[in-house]
C-alpha cells in the first residue's frame, strides 16, 4: 500500500484523523506525568501545574517535529528511560535531576546536528540495542511494585486486581483490530478506575485554589544546579533515548518508503534534543516519539504527518484545562501500576524479539552479553536502601542506577570484553 506523507486532507477529515491521535497520544502522556509529578510535589497544585506544561510540551513537540523536524506521522510523549533516571535520581533534588536533562538534550542536539550520529551508530549493535529495550521493563519494577502495593491493607486484593487486569488487557490486545487496538490504554484507565471505585467508593470532590504568582514562579526550576555523578548517569539515559528515537523515526519512515531518511534522522533527533532542553528548563520530563505509530497507520490507511497538527493543538489545549487534569488525579495507584506493567511488557516483548530478528544470540558469550547485565540491574535497582546509603555521593548516581549500570555491562561486555571483528558482529 502506498501511503503519502505530505498529502492534506479535507479540514473535516483532518480534524476527524486529529482527533485519533490526540486520543491516542493522552495515555502516554497521563501515565507518566502522574507517576513523576507525585514523585516530586505532596501538594495537589503542584502535581497539576506539572501536568500542565508536560501536556503543553508534548504539543509543541509534536508540531515541530511534523513540520520541522522528522516530518513523520509519529505520536510523542514523556520518555519511559528518562523516568529511570529520575526515579534514581530522586534523593538528588529536582534542580540537579532537570539540570541534568538540559545537559542531555543539549548533547543529543549536538550529536544529531553535527553528523557524530552517524559515526556512532556502531555502538549500538543488536545486543546493545535488546539490552537496552529490556533494562527498562526491569529498572522500572520497583516504581510498579510501589504504585500497585500503595495500599498495604489490601495486599491479596492488589495481587488479584492487577493480575486480572493485565490479562484483561492482553487479551483485548489480541482480540481487537485497527484503532480499536490503539485506545485499549485510554478504555483501560477508564475501565480499571471505575472498577476499582466500584469496590472502593467513589472519590469525593477536590477542590484545589490557585495563585497565579504562585505559578508563575514555579514555572521554571529555580537555578541549574550541577551534580557530575547525576549528570553522568543521565547521559547513559540519553543514550537509551537515541537508541529509541532512532528505532522509532526509522521504523515508520521505512514503513511509508519516505526519501531523506538520514535528514529526517539528523532532524528528529536534534528536535527531540531541543525539547528536552526546553522541558528540563520547565522542570517537566522530556518526551520523545513512540513507534507504535506504524499499526496506526495500517489500520487507518492515512499517513498524513499534517493530521497530527490538531493533536498537538488538542495537547496544548489541555494543558490550559486544569479541571481536565484534577480527573486525572483520581486514577488509582494500582491502576497505574498494572497499566505500567502492560506497556513494559510490550517493550520487553520487542527486546526479545530483535534476538530473534537479528539473531542476537549464538552462542553462550552472546547470552552473557545480553543476559549479565540485565542481572546486575535488577540486582542493584532491588539492592536494600541500607547498602545504597554506603555508596559515596560522588559516584551514588551511577553506581546505584541500575539502568546505567547495565548499560555499562553491555558495553563493556560487547566492546571489550567479547569484542569482534565488525565482519563478525551481528
Amino acid at each position: 500500500m502506498k501511503y503519502n506523507l505530505d498529502e492534506r486532507p479535507p479540514l473535516f477529515s483532518s480534524l476527524l484523523y486529529g482527533l485519533q491521535w490526540w486520543i491516542i497520544s493522552l495515555p502516554c502522556v497521563i501515565i507518566m506525568g502522574t507517576v513523576i509529578s507525585k514523585m516530586h510535589f505532596s501538594q495537589l497544585s503542584d502535581q497539576i501545574l506539572y501536568m500542565q506544561k508536560l501536556f503543553a510540551i508534548a504539543g509543541i513537540t509534536t508540531i515541530l517535529q511534523v513540520l520541522w523536524g522528522h516530518r513523520l506521522p509519529l505520536i510523542i510523549g514523556p520518555a519511559s528511560v528518562l523516568l529511570v533516571g529520575i526515579t534514581a535520581s530522586l534523593s538528588a533534588g529536582i534542580s540537579i535531576i532537570y539540570t541534568s536533562i538540559i545537559i542531555g538534550g543539549l548533547i543529543v542536539s549536538i550529536i544529531a546536528y553535527s553528523g557524530i550520529l552517524t559515526k556512532i551508530r556502531c555502538i549500538f549493535t543488536p545486543r546493545v540495542v535488546t539490552v537496552i529495550l529490556m533494562l527498562v521493563p526491569f529498572t522500572l519494577m520497583p516504581v510498579i511494585l510501589k504504585l500497585i502495593f500503595e495500599n498495604n491493607n489490601n495486599l491479596l486484593f492488589n495481587i488479584g486486581y492487577t493480575f486480572v487486569f493485565v490479562i484483561i488487557l492482553l487479551i483485548c490486545n489480541k482480540l481487537f483490530k485497527g484503532i480499536w487496538k490503539s485506545t485499549i490504554v485510554l478504555c483501560g484507565i477508564l475501565l480499571g478506575s471505575f472498577i476499582y471505585f466500584c469496590i472502593f467508593n467513589f472519590p469525593g470532590q477536590i477542590n484545589v485554589s490557585y495563585n497565579i504568582n504562585e505559578i508563575a514562579d514555579s514555572f521554571f526550576i529555580d537555578k541549574p544546579e550541577f551534580d557530575l555523578g547525576t549528570i553522568l548517569a543521565f547521559l547513559f539515559c540519553f543514550l537509551a533515548f537515541i537508541v529509541n528515537e532512532l528505532g522509532s523515526i526509522e521504523a515508520v519512515a521505512l514503513m511509508l518508503k519516505a526519501d531523506n531518511i538520514g535528514k529526517r534522522v539528523k532532524n528528529g533527533v536534534g528536535i527531540a534534543g531541543l525539547s528536552n532542553i526546553m522541558s528540563g528548563t520547565m522542570g517537566i520530563i522530556g518526551s520523545i516519539d513512540y513507534s507504535m505509530s506504524s499499526g496506526i497507520i495500517a489500520a487507518t490507511g492515512c499517513a498524513s504527518r499534517f493530521t497530527l497538527i490538531p493533536s498537538g493543538i488538542g495537547l496544548i489545549i489541555c494543558a490550559f484545562l486544569p479541571q481536565f487534569i484534577i480527573l486525572l488525579n483520581y486514577i488509582p495507584s494500582i491502576v497505574m501500576g498494572a497499566l505500567l506493567i502492560y506497556l513494559m511488557a510490550g517493550q520487553l516483548s520487542s527486546g526479545l524479539s530483535m534476538i530473534i530478528e537479528e539473531k542476537a544470540v549464538h552462542n553462550f558469550n552472546d547470552g552473557v552479553i545480553v543476559g549479565l547485565p540485565i542481572m546486575i540491574a535488577v540486582l542493584i535497582s532491588f539492592a536494600p536502601q541500607s547498602a545504597m546509603e554506603t555508596i559515596p555521593s560522588l559516584i551514588s548516581p551511577i553506581i546505584g542506577n541500575g539502568f546505567v549500570m547495565g548499560v555499562l555491562f553491555v558495553l563493556i561486555l560487547e566492546h571489550v570484553v567479547f569484542r569482534k571483528k565488525m565482519s563478525e558482529r551481528k
